[in-house]
């Protein structure tokens, strides 16, 4: 296989006497998603947060994570935040968190990219326009103009999508992206990680507690389960041939219907990958 992006390697995480990840290692390889798994309390997002410094001062952080040949465990904040965004990008369960309600979209996305990019005013308003039609926000000259609250959830997790995407980072953590919409939307929501996973070379970190998520787009997965990875391997692998008792657990407990979209099942990517029914706010 390639060598690995990001590698994590011994992450160990506390607060105070209380170790919330201990030991945790993951490979993350262009165009690949990893997933990682668990239910709530894990430690899965303390670990994708971890990535990028994102903890509580009082953490304490030892192991390694290493992209390509930089070092990000102990990195100094000012380097930190030239990787932030740049390199490694983040999308969040609420976009709704992540967007600034008082400024444009198109505001939001050509600030991200003139400061990280330094392009003219011209052609981050281009780039901005060509990122938003990727990611099938409808019309997306006149977006441009509107405030994140003139959208759905499902195109405000696009719009989202598209300013981790700006800048053309290396690896993509996405944190339970999903989990605030309709089965309907997170399909497309879906799709489109995948499809982007394999058209920019993009390394995706996939955290959720939910395997029928999953199962839809994950090339690996990783299970958490106290603050360790205790089964690890192919999404074959882990879905066809659990080896851990816990494993088989989670997967008793999924709901008897399939997953609204398998990266394997050869659904269709026009229906999936068109923009949310629900409309606008």
């Amino acid at each position: 296989m390639s060598v690995p992006v990001l590698q994590i390697d011994g992450l160990t995480i506390g607060f105070g006497a209380t170790a919330v990840v201990r030991g945790v290692s993951l490979d993350l390889r262009a165009g690949r998603v990893q997933g990682l798994a668990g239910e709530s309390g894990s430690g899965k997002t303390v670990t994708a947060m971890s990535v990028l410094g994102l903890l509580p001062r009082t953490a304490t952080v030892t192991g390694s994570i290493r992209l390509g040949e930089t070092e990000l465990v102990g990195l100094r904040r000012r380097e930190l935040s030239a990787v932030r965004g740049r390199r490694v990008a983040m999308v969040f369960q609420d976009p709704s968190a992540s967007l600034h309600p008082q400024l444009t979209v198109g505001h939001q996305l050509t600030d991200h990219v003139r400061r990280h990019l330094k392009l003219s005013k011209a052609a981050a308003r281009s780039h901005a326009v060509e990122l938003l039609a990727r990611v099938r926000v409808p019309d997306p000259g006149n977006a441009l103009g509107r405030y994140p609250h003139q959208f759905s959830g499902g195109q405000r997790q696009r719009i989202a999508i598209a300013i981790a995407l700006a800048c053309d980072p290396e690896v993509l953590l996405a944190d339970e992206p999903t989990t605030a919409l309709d089965v309907t939307v997170q399909a497309g929501i879906l799709h489109l990680l995948r499809d982007l996973a394999i058209e920019r070379n993009l390394a995706v970190l996939l955290v959720t507690h939910d395997l029928g998520v999953m199962s839809a787009i994950a090339d690996d997965v990783a299970v958490m389960r106290h603050g360790l990875i205790v089964e690890s391997g192919t999404r074959e692998q882990i879905f066809l041939a659990p080896s851990h008792e816990y494993t088989r657990a989670l997967l008793a407990a999924m709901p008897d219907s399939a997953p609204a979209v398998r990266a394997d099942a050869g659904a269709d990517a026009s229906a999936l990958d068109s923009p949310d029914e629900e409309g606008t706010s």
